[in-house]
């Protein structure tokens, strides 16, 4: 493929070498446009949708409305006032959900509403259409693909607009300027999630990058190539898709072993891509957030979260949490936001039976909170830490288990909220406790990960496939059963000497993880400081190595169908 080839490519990514030719004209264009900047954000912004009709064809122009309606809304909201802002703002807030909506969780819905309605899925009819018989009338959904990116620029837009209407940045003039903002190519389809206030004020800046920074630019993107190629999809090829596609032909230990390789993966994938935006906007002259913190380090469920997908998390926290209420009780956004996601679960699940069922639980519960005010002062205490970790969930998918693998780690949180209380440990600082910690914490968030992995698409043309639910649904219930039923049956040695390769990638990934933050500067800040003949070739060097991997076989990034 050839990058003035026009035909769009999902294969187009940080892993193709036409990337890099289309990076070095970008760097061309840059440096030729540089002294004027209204022409270096344009020309930026054009090359960002270029690079996306590269990867993702004509939904480039849903990003393009994307971003005129909210640079159009966001000056609506800043010269209104009073309920007029509020209007505005929710014309915002519908516009971005609802697109995200259709495009993310129509598959979702008309599997819900296929028993209610009467109406059919054929998968294979020549139309691929649900009709139903009763109104004579077909609804086509084989067109609704999934947009790569659009929950990241969506949730920018969004934050955009929010933020203009506290107050607390003012609109974008030019709508170029906006549209390179919510474009920006490295981190455009992948994150990490990009504030207004902290990237706008950049574009009126003069491109500037020092030294140490073009080594540390460069160390970024070495970093995050060998994470994705040497432990990401070595650990896929060779693992962890065997024992996600086929958990009951695997034993217990298998399904465990498989589980620790994909946490494992999962961070080196998404971290790797992290890494290697931020070295490419870095080179441009652009600072991006730090996405991910050693997030293995945790010593609890409370400070994975601060370490994690920190741009998701900061982004839930300030746009979803605190406005209901943080940690204080529930307020009114609160308990419309917990109708709303009690009717999206109510209509998804699979017969009038499980319905009512349903229905007399929710009863039961708002009857207990009624009668025991105990009950209902931790109920309101908590309940915005769990609609928060749900709705979070239900960001990266329309699957059941998206929604379990929410509530786990919302209980999870919870839980902690509640040990810490009264937890003699919470006092003493001890290598031990954190040890122990980082213990529980990691294999608690590997066990969540049976449901998130069943419920991902891993191959590039599943990306815009709908979720197959009942399947994700009992991979995840088969690999359960068989950690739980035949874990202590499995030839321990047998197994680790059959992937001893695997498990020697996993043992060395874990260790360079596990490396103390201040040796890791160090060797971060040797190599930008490196004589650059020394850094050349070590440059060449990671690229020869991780080249070399290649030929396990290169995987999708785990987060572009997201």
């Amino acid at each position: 493929m050839s990058f003035f080839d026009l035909n769009p490519s999902q294969n187009f990514t940080f892993l193709a070498p036409q990337f890099w030719g289309f990076l070095v004209l970008v760097m061309v264009g840059l440096w030729a446009s540089e002294r004027k900047l209204r022409i270096r954000n344009a020309f930026l912004f054009f090359v960002s949708l270029l690079f996306y009709w590269k990867t993702n064809g004509w939904f480039v122009g849903i990003l393009v409305f994307s971003t005129l309606v909210d640079w159009g809304i966001g000056w609506q909201i800043f010269r209104s006032q009073g309920t007029q802002r509020k209007l505005w703002l929710a014309v915002s807030i519908f516009a971005n959900l609802g697109l995200l909506g259709f495009f993310k969780y129509a598959y979702f819905f008309a599997d819900a509403l296929n028993p209610m309605l009467g109406t059919q899925w054929n998968p294979h009819s020549a139309l691929g259409q649900w009709s139903n018989a009763n109104l004579g009338t077909t609804f086509r959904v084989d067109q609704i693909l999934l947009p790569i990116g659009i929950s990241f620029y969506t949730f920018q837009t969004l934050s955009y607009s929010i933020d203009v209407y506290r107050r607390q940045i003012t609109p974008c003039r030019s709508p170029l300027d906006f549209g390179f903002f919510v474009s920006f190519f490295p981190q455009l389809v992948a994150g990490p999630i990009v504030r207004a206030k902290d990237f706008i004020p950049q574009l009126h800046q003069p491109y500037s990058l020092s030294r140490p920074e073009f080594g540390m630019a460069l160390f970024w993107i070495l970093n995050g190539l060998i994470k994705k190629i040497w432990l990401a999809d070595y650990l896929a090829v060779n693992l962890v898709d065997r024992v996600f596609m086929n958990p009951g032909s695997f034993s217990g230990f298998e399904n465990v072993l498989g589980l620790y390789a994909y946490s494992l993966q999962v961070y080196a994938d998404f971290s790797g891509y992290t890494d290697m935006a931020i070295g490419i906007a870095l080179l441009m002259g652009f600072r991006l957030p730090l996405n991910f913190r050693s997030p293995y380090k945790a010593r609890s469920v409370g400070e994975f979260w601060q370490r994690w997908h920190i741009s998701l998390s900061s982004w839930l926290k300030d746009y979803l949490y605190i406005p209901m209420g943080g940690n204080r009780t529930a307020s009114t956004f609160t308990y419309v936001s917990l109708s709303a996601f009690t009717a999206f679960l109510f209509l998804m699940l699979p017969s009038a039976g499980a319905r009512l069922i349903a229905m007399g639980c929710i009863l039961l519960v708002g009857a207990c909170l009624v009668a025991f005010p105990g009950l209902r002062k931790q109920f309101n205490t908590n309940i915005n830490l769990m609609m928060t970790m749900l709705l979070g969930g239900l960001w990266h998918g329309a699957s059941w288990n998206f929604v379990l693998w929410g509530a786990l780690n919302g209980l999870g949180l919870i839980f902690y909220k509640a040990w810490r209380r009264i937890s003699p440990w919470e006092v003493k600082n001890r290598w031990w406790k954190h040890a122990i910690g980082m213990i529980l914490t990691f294999h608690f968030i590997s066990a969540t990960r049976i449901w998130f992995r069943s419920g991902s698409q891993v191959k590039w043309n599943d990306l815009s496939q709908p979720h197959d639910l009942w399947a994700e649904w009992f991979t995840a219930n088969t690999m359960l059963m068989q950690i739980i039923n035949r874990f202590w049956a499995s030839p321990f040695m047998e197994i680790i000497l059959g992937n001893r390769n695997v498990v020697t990638i996993m043992l060395v990934g874990m260790a360079v993880h596990l490396l103390p933050e201040q040796l890791k500067a160090r060797y971060r800040k040797g190599f930008a400081e490196a004589p650059l003949m020394l850094m050349f070739g070590m440059t060449l060097g990671a690229i020869g190595v991780a080249y070399l991997g290649m030929s396990s076989g290169l995987q999708p990034f785990i987060y572009f169908q997201f």
